[in-house]
């Protein structure tokens, strides 16, 4: 990709119309950042540390930690380290690798929701079955399949948006590297390219978003069916908060890349959200609405108290 460009490093110009606010913003999202961390590896640890979690509801969720850890470190490190002052430039190699990762993250986080869709449907539409269907085998079959994917989108956004030569302005107007803020600094036409990450990105978000619906709408059709009113709360108490985490996800991809002309301001502030705020709030869904979570952190921290006690 170097031997294409003449460009050596881009300039990142941060979130548009926060000049001033460098200090505060970077306090406000070190917090995020850390609570995002530790809450994700809290959850991570207390599915581990159980034996009752061992279950393939919870090795999904525990992978969802994991990549929730994963997700906002390709962004959120960089963004810190120019609002404390230091430099805003990010090489050529280093933008391709940020916008490849964050691909990368981020379908096969959208496909693991999927993933879990199925799972819900399968633990509610066919709960005696359930263990017989969700195999250790196809567990990690699906979740292989979700990389898969992943790396197949990232793979081919990646190519097009740095297959373009790139030897005028270097001043990326976002706070990382992503293809609607890099493409404009092009200095081929790369109409090509907008249309292929338009319809990569939107139309796997919203093949991902339908199953999901799918799944969905079986479950709500299980649960009316159940007759008690103790047995459609406890059903819907499973899933509330994986609907709750899609909603998160799934809408400020949408508005993003399907948006005819970007707003770098709206950009900013959905990124954001979609980068820092939605990764912390899945670990506060997930610990605070489980109820078998929950134990098993109280249980880690009894340890961990026990164990500074002694």
């Amino acid at each position: 990709m170097g031997n294409r460009s003449l460009l050596n490093e881009f300039i990142l110009l941060g979130i548009p119309q926060t000049e001033g606010l460098e200090t505060v913003l970077l306090i406000i999202f070190s917090f995020i950042y850390l609570f995002t961390l530790l809450g994700n590896l809290l959850i991570f640890t207390a599915i581990i540390s159980s034996s009752t979690l061992h279950t393939p509801m919870y090795f999904f969720l525990g992978l969802l930690s994991i990549f929730d850890m994963l997700f906002p470190s390709v962004t959120c490190p960089k963004m810190l380290i120019y609002l404390s002052g230091l430099s805003r430039a990010i090489s050529y190699k280093g933008c391709a690798a940020q916008l490849f990762f964050y691909h990368l993250l981020g379908s096969t986080e959208g496909c693991l929701y999927s993933v879990m869709a199925y799972d819900r449907y399968v633990a509610i539409c066919h709960p005696l079955r359930y263990m017989l269907i969700m195999k250790p085998g196809l567990c990690v079959g699906l979740v292989m399949v979700a990389l898969l994917v992943g790396c197949l989108q990232a793979t081919t956004l990646t190519s097009f948006t740095f297959h373009l030569t790139y030897c005028g302005p270097n001043q990326v107007d976002h706070f990382f590297c992503d293809i609607p803020a890099i493409l404009p600094l092009a200095c081929t036409d790369s109409s090509l390219a907008k249309r292929v990450g338009s319809i990569n990105v939107g139309l796997l978000a919203l093949v991902l978003l339908f199953s999901v619906c799918v799944s969905y709408a079986h479950i709500g059709i299980a649960i009316l069916r159940i007759r008690s009113a103790e047995g459609r709360r406890k059903a819907f108490s499973t899933c509330s908060a994986h609907l709750t985490a899609i909603l998160c996800a799934y809408g400020p991809v949408i508005i993003i890349y399907l948006q005819r002309t970007p707003n770098p301001l709206l950009g900013a502030v959905v990124q954001i959200l979609n980068n820092i705020v939605s990764p912390m709030l899945n670990s506060l869904i997930y610990s605070l609405r489980n109820k078998e979570v929950k134990r098993s952190l109280e249980r880690v921290f009894q340890i961990a108290v026990f164990s500074v006690q002694e």
